[in-house]
């Protein structure tokens, strides 16, 4: 009988344990090589686990938040230099073959030199380019370069007025028509060209600095000065007669301290046409700043703002004619300016 038959139990046994020390190393070996494959020294947490994959990219990641990624604009000499297409270089329409360097070639769009298009980074490669408008203010590049404003703010533009356009006038006609006076004391009809009417009856009559009417329209509006007797010629009769002369004072408060004169009586609807006035209000339109569809109107003899709803009151409405208006302001050196803007129109030029 051989030794392996008197001895199976303890062969088995001794085979069992190699078998079991060979698969522990071959385990062994294999979490090895995973860390060497993946060349990471970072473990997770318990039991000595493999780290996370790729947990070696966050050191990189750190490092590369902390780089100055910021990108300035290259120059050859005097020159920006494009990040993709190099130094810019345009062609004239007359001249396709040949290109137009704008540092050393004559203006591409007179008077405006070639060096402001590219200090201001606009492209002048467009046969409209000086009417062209890239802040949207409502001035072309042209303009802004006429005012030495920037083309590409639109906090910066030339003066508004510039762009105020008089639409039409809108104004009130009216006529004060003194009876027969009494003891310096006069009854006074007011009408005017919306169909409203005032009265003073005879009953009632006002004398010398009384203000009247006491209701509207024209409440509170006039002053009675006094009355003085003068020697005309009736246009009618070619005769001289003496003619009672009214003379009131406006108190509205842009026309406060203007004096009218009228004949006591005047009632002839022919003859109160010599004496009519007017309270003259200016229909405008500022064509700038995106408000050029929104219409406005000013009295006359006020001051202003614009743009329309702007704080500080700059501009000063002088006169208003149906044919024109007169404005006054301070331009930019605090100097005092006068504008006309014909009816229709925008002003025709700019101090």
């Amino acid at each position: 009988m051989s030794w392996l038959s008197k001895n199976y139990e303890k062969a088995a046994i001794g085979g069992a344990v190699v078998v079991a020390l060979g698969l522990g190393y071959l385990g062994w070996s294999k979490l090895s090589a995973v860390d060497a494959d993946f060349g990471t020294g970072l473990r997770g947490s318990g039991n000595n686990q493999t780290a996370v994959p790729s947990a070696e990219l966050i050191p990189k990641a750190i490092q590369s938040l902390g780089l100055d990624r910021s990108w300035t604009q290259s120059r050859h000499g005097d020159r920006l230099v494009d990040l993709f297409t190099g130094i810019s270089l345009f062609v004239a329409s007359s001249a396709p073959e040949q290109p137009v360097d704008l540092l050393k070639d004559a203006p591409v769009h007179p008077p405006i030199p070639n060096t402001w298009w590219i200090e201001k980074r606009l492209d002048p490669g467009f046969a409209d380019s000086p009417e062209r408008d890239p802040d949207s203010d409502g001035f072309t590049n042209l303009e802004e370069f006429t005012a030495s404003t920037d083309p590409n703010s639109l906090n910066s533009h030339p003066p508004l007025i510039a762009k105020l356009r008089y639409l039409n006038d809108d104004s009130l006609t009216w006529v004060l028509r003194p009876g027969f006076g009494s003891d310096g004391k006069f009854p006074v009809n007011y009408e005017d060209s919306q169909g409203r009417r005032n009265r003073i009856a005879a009953a009632e009559m006002i004398g010398p600095d009384e203000i009247f009417f006491k209701e509207e329209p024209a409440k509170n509006r006039f002053k009675l000065l006094g009355h003085e007797k003068r020697t005309e010629l009736n246009p009618r009769t070619s005769i001289e007669v003496e003619t009672t002369i009214v003379r009131i004072e406006d108190q509205r408060h842009n026309k406060k301290g203007t004096v009218y004169e009228f004949p006591s009586p005047l009632g002839d609807d022919a003859r109160k046409n010599n004496f009519l006035q007017y309270d003259r209000n200016a229909v405008l339109r500022l064509e700038a700043l995106g408000l050029g569809g929104e219409e406005f109107k000013i009295e006359e003899n006020t001051a202003f703002a614009l743009p329309p709803g702007a704080p500080s009151k700059n501009y000063f409405l002088k006169s208003v004619t149906p044919d024109s208006i007169t404005i006054e302001y301070n331009d930019a050196q605090g100097t005092r300016q006068t504008i006309q803007i014909a009816k229709g129109g925008l002003p025709a030029a700019m101090p």
